[in-house]
């Protein structure tokens, strides 16, 4: 156990690491174009904030938004009210949240198990492929992963030291968790202390935990007023929108797309955690250690409630599972601690490299096979992928299989030195070609709407994010004459008379007749 004096390295190389790490969030944060739809569709909806006068309630496209609660849009108006409406300032808020879980999950492995754990926990949230897209996106899920993880440490460390604060704390954490994205801040950490109290028999300290009167008083002044506000203004059509059909309904039946088999999250998880996942399958093969350690039990129970919870949702998406990454870096931290096989552990980063080297050509053939608007989108992709980030991969590979052969390097400082060389390839180089390449178009011609008269509106495609650059209302809807249109060269035959006035690689902005 380390005591709270001790939390912080002691090593200047250590204090370096956790450093980086901690602004880790910060690298590339505002290179790539918002992504549509998630990006597109809370940036927009901010937007309509300001373009309404209304910051108690969320429109999109000038529908009423029931998916999300409100933090992260207030969050949101904030940081581009202080910085301006650049792609640095919408990220901001899920940067801070992320430097914040980062720094919250180092100070508690460090505290449990031990400092290098500690960092290895951070390690892993701050480079892991699928967290490098999250931790630097401009939606909710950085912010609540942060509160899930307040909440989950807060509580362990209430059982661990009995002191009431720390229920306060989990309370607190589960609130601001719900102001995030509603009742699944109570489901995951409710789900883990279940279950772990369930598998030692610990009945009433679940419900010391479940049922205090104080933290539950806390709760709800924090979360209640704001949903008792959005029920007085929209009716109760805003509880039924909210809990039944964006959060009950997405686990009957897929929404907007979004369904998958019971082994979705399989692929899922194993990638995200690249080049870390080696850490996963030699917790793979000690599950018995693993689950004969009470914290370690902890860290994956809570783990499984996200990752069992949504294989069985209608409703999925990738991110969905990092809702049990909090616990489960406890237990990937906790088998860096003690390396078994060097190359299980160390043999996932240069599988990383080598896919990313590949990443052009996989596109390519892709490519081939899609739709023709799709195809156009695409067009010039082998010239998006410059020298910079064959140099990077191919280096960041050369050196991964070195740091695989040289025994002198040791486990630990090889897991993060390829943690950094992979967290800076998908941030720095990875996530912006990608955004260039997906979503220059929308953000150009929308900038060029920003100053053209009429109505703007989205014909046959979902495209958020160009109401949030065109700084503007856009509505999507049947085109009227006079409206500026933004559409896909498929459907620009279907508006007969409409002159474009912009066009590039697939995407049309045309003016009605």
């Amino acid at each position: 156990m380390t005591d709270r004096m001790g939390l912080w390295p002691v090593r200047w190389d250590a204090r370096l690491l956790l450093a980086v790490l901690v602004l880790f969030p910060f690298l590339g944060l505002g290179t790539p174009p918002l992504f549509d739809l998630d990006e597109g569709a809370f940036t927009a909806s901010t937007t309509e904030m300001f373009l309404r006068g209304d910051f108690l309630s969320s429109y999109l496209l000038g529908e009423p938004r029931y998916d999300k609660p409100i933090l992260i849009y207030w969050l949101q108006a904030a940081s581009v009210t202080l910085f301006g409406h650049g792609e640095f300032a919408w990220r901001l808020p899920s940067a801070l949240a992320s430097s914040a879980w980062i720094l919250a999950t180092y100070a508690f492995a460090t505290r449990v198990i031990g400092r290098s754990a500690g960092l290895t926990a951070a390690l892993v949230i701050a480079t892991a492929a699928g967290l490098a897209v999250i931790t630097r996106a401009a939606t909710a899920d950085a912010l609540l992963n942060l509160w899930l993880a307040c909440a989950g440490y807060a509580t362990w460390l209430w059982m661990r030291e009995d002191d009431r604060r720390w229920l306060y704390a989990a309370w607190l954490a589960m609130a601001l968790g719900f102001l995030t994205k509603g009742p699944v801040a109570l489901v995951i950490p409710g789900g883990a202390m279940f279950l772990w109290c369930a598998s030692l028999g610990e009945w009433r300290r679940f419900l010391a935990w479940a049922l205090p009167l104080g933290p539950i008083l806390l709760f709800l002044a924090v979360a209640a007023p704001w949903f008792i506000a959005q029920t007085f203004i929209e009716g109760p059509g805003f509880l039924a929108g909210f809990f039944l059909k964006h959060n009950l309904s997405r686990f009957d039946t897929p929404m907007e797309g979004h369904g998958g088999n019971y082994f979705y999250y399989v692929p899922v998880v194993l990638v995200s955690l690249l080049p870390h996942t080696g850490l996963l399958l030699a917790a793979l093969g000690r599950l018995r250690a693993v689950w004969q350690d009470t914290l370690l039990r902890y860290g994956l129970l809570w783990f499984l409630v996200a990752f069992v919870l949504f294989s069985f949702s209608g409703t999925k998406l990738p991110h969905y599972v990092y809702y049990g990454y909090g616990g489960l870096v406890l237990v990937l931290a906790a088998m860096a601690e003690r390396p078994g096989r060097r190359w299980l552990i160390l043999i996932p980063a240069p599988l990383m490299f080598g896919l990313l080297l590949a990443m052009p050509a996989i596109l390519a053939a892709v490519a081939g096979k899609l739709k023709p608007d799709d195809r156009l989108l695409l067009t010039g992709l082998p010239d998006a992928f410059g020298a910079a980030y064959w140099l990077w991969c191919g280096a960041a590979l050369l050196l991964s299989l070195a740091f695989l052969v040289l025994r002198r390097i040791d486990t630990t400082r090889a897991l993060r030195l390829n943690g950094l060389l992979a967290g800076v390839a998908m941030a720095a180089f990875l996530i912006p070609i990608v955004g260039q390449v997906q979503q220059a178009p929308i953000r150009n011609a929308a900038r060029l709407a920003h100053d053209y008269p009429g109505e703007l509106v989205l014909y046959g495609i979902d495209t958020p994010s160009f109401q949030t650059y065109a700084g503007r209302a856009v509505r999507k809807r049947a085109p009227h004459s006079g409206d500026l249109v933004l559409t896909r060269e498929s459907r620009l035959a279907k508006l007969p008379g409409a002159e474009p006035v912009y066009r590039e690689r697939g995407y049309v902005l045309a003016r009605m007749p």
